[in-house]
């Protein structure tokens, strides 16, 4: 049986929708949640817009819309999870866990935090003015939501990749420190989609509410109308060519329409179509294609009540999951039942008494180590720092290999050896006798188990 890959995609509730956000993200996640293969986790990061917005109206709203927006163009709530980020009690509570393993050093690299930071000493100011914990803290919550359903693919754009590294970051810290062996959290990776349009603007920049130059898309017919008609164009009258390579108005056409309705498009403009024909053939385009999505979203809109009914359904589809995951990761970090605590405690006892084990970890420098501890916890080497995690574990396996330990005693410690290079070393001992009892200890803790 083929596991089917899981996607993971959240949507920021600050803003209403524009033309640009349904052409670079919203179109073509909907047309992936249909790939058979695919196991889609469609989300309102209602959490992460309280980081950026302070009115409630504004945050209420464009919950609102966006769900709209999303059942609008066609998202199938019964083949994708489809919730809201508040309504899975779940997902805070393990960005807490992780607040609890993941490393200040890492968050301070974040690029939102460090931007703020650099926009301050420009402005002179203290370098946290304004700052608060939840921007601080937003690369944990987003850790949370990725690792909450244990995501394969996270399509997210450029800035954001730094975001999913972070989280596998963190997600590997937990499972070291407490999976005991076993691996809580995949390891999502970015999917950045090269192919998906990034659309102009009235002005020609990216089309973005930050610029002022957006394209309503699901408001109105005549205020798309009246969106297009501001179009920037050239000076050239009707019966001169036009240059469709350099028309912010062609990139638009071309991202909705055929191949033949986009070289016909091109054909006219070069043979001298005016630009007020080529505005009103571009919004009958847009009509033609939004029109029937327009009329769904205006009706959802108006029925807030079901739209409040989908939600609650994609939420109980997601805490079926979350839910018993959490419990297992309670119990994992300790939160245990005093009644479970202690059955657990006795098998802990029994399974360490098996023998020693290697606890990998990332410093606060970036760099990767690795702790060999005895049955009883004792830590009886600590390693040099790895640049990659893959060095660090073949470090480990050819340490548990079976050949023979170079072991080298300097003064009341040890280092160990491994292609004329120092990889991992003791602490310090009391004696000459700890020491050497502690260098035994090691060769019986690195003798293969037999089966």
């Amino acid at each position: 049986m083929t596991t089917r890959t899981r996607i993971l995609t959240g949507i920021t509730t600050t803003g209403t929708p524009h033309l640009g956000n349904y052409a670079g993200a919203i179109r073509p996640a909907i047309l992936a949640s249909r790939d058979s293969n695919a196991d889609s986790f469609y989300f309102l990061a209602d959490y992460h817009a309280l980081i950026k917005c302070d009115d409630p109206q504004r945050i209420q709203r464009s919950r609102q819309e966006i769900a709209a927006t999303w059942l609008a163009g066609g998202l199938d709530v019964e083949r994708v999870t489809f919730y809201r980020q508040s309504d899975i009690p779940e997902i805070p509570q393990l960005a807490w866990f992780l607040t609890c393993v993941a490393a200040k050093g890492l968050l301070n690299r974040a690029h939102a935090y460090k931007a703020s930071v650099d926009k301050n000493l420009e402005n002179g100011e203290d370098p946290d003015a304004g700052i608060t914990m939840g921007l601080y803290s937003y690369p944990v919550l987003m850790a949370a939501d990725i690792l909450m359903f244990n995501a394969h693919k996270v399509p997210v754009g450029r800035d954001q990749i730094q975001h999913v590294e972070m989280a596998r970051d963190i997600g590997q810290r937990f499972n070291h420190l407490f999976g005991n062996g076993k691996e809580f959290f995949a390891m999502p990776e970015a999917l950045i989609e090269e192919s998906v349009a990034t659309l102009p603007g009235l002005d020609g920049r990216k089309m973005s509410k930050s610029y002022d130059n957006t394209i309503p898309l699901f408001t109105s017919a005549k205020d798309m109308k009246s969106a297009i008609s501001r179009i920037v164009t050239d000076s050239r009258a009707p019966g001169e060519a036009k240059d469709p390579d350099n028309s912010h108005l062609f990139t638009l056409y071309q991202a909705f329409s055929t191949p033949e309705q986009s070289a016909e498009f091109r054909s006219e403009l070069l043979q001298g179509l005016g630009w007020g024909e080529a505005k009103d053939r571009l919004f009958k385009l847009l009509d033609a294609e939004l029109g029937e999505a327009r009329e769904r979203y205006h009706d959802l809109m108006s029925r807030p009540a079901d739209m409040e009914d989908i939600l609650k359904a994609g939420a109980q589809k997601a805490r079926a999951i979350a839910t018993p995951f959490l419990d297992e990761l309670r119990e994992a970090v300790g939160l245990r039942s005093f009644e479970s605590a202690a059955q657990t405690t006795a098998a802990s006892k029994k399974k360490a008494a098996k023998g020693p084990r290697f606890v990998s970890f990332r410093d606060e420098d970036g760099s990767f180590r690795f702790r060999l501890l005895s049955a009883d916890g004792e830590q009886l080497l600590l390693s040099r720092s790895f640049a990659d995690g893959k060095t660090a574990g073949q470090v480990t396996k050819q340490l548990q290999s079976g050949e023979a330990l170079d072991v080298r005693a300097d003064g009341l410690s040890f280092s160990v050896w491994l292609d004329g290079a120092s990889v991992a070393d003791s602490p310090a001992f009391a004696d000459d006798a700890a020491r050497d009892a502690a260098i035994e200890a090691l060769r019986l803790a690195l003798v293969p188990a037999q089966d």
